[in-house]
């Protein structure tokens, strides 16, 4: 096994405006993706490699939350970039970049939609 994770979808309650928000956080365009029933965006990832991805997903019974899974987004080489769109973009931060020794940094906020979401990079 390549990866523990294979997909992620985040809820969202609002498609456009979270579509907005994790474009402008992540520096890149959310892919539109749509599919019976539902809004669907794909975030970046290596398409070619074996990289993991993921998307927001607007659907009936689908609801954003605080609680529960934690989904860490690359945070490049420095999540400091990514983290200072977060706050502009409408997000809240709710854990500043804190280093956790040899595994990098990780930082936790909340997104447009009220979920909490996490980057982590190595510096």
């Amino acid at each position: 096994m390549t990866n523990a994770v294979n997909w992620f979808e985040i809820p969202v309650k609002d498609f456009d405006r979270a579509k907005k928000f994790y474009s402008t956080i992540l520096g890149e365009e959310v892919i539109d993706a749509p599919m019976e029933g539902m809004k669907y965006g794909i975030l970046p990832y290596d398409m070619e490699g074996k990289g993991v991805g993921g998307g927001i997903v607007e659907m009936e019974g689908l609801n954003p939350s605080q609680d529960g899974s934690t989904v860490y987004l690359n945070g490049g080489v420095d999540l400091s970039l990514q983290l200072s769109r977060v706050e502009p973009a409408g997000g809240k931060i709710v854990m500043p970049k804190t280093a956790i020794g040899e595994n990098g940094f990780i930082a936790q906020f909340l997104d447009t939609e009220g979920n909490k979401v996490a980057f982590h990079s190595m510096n």
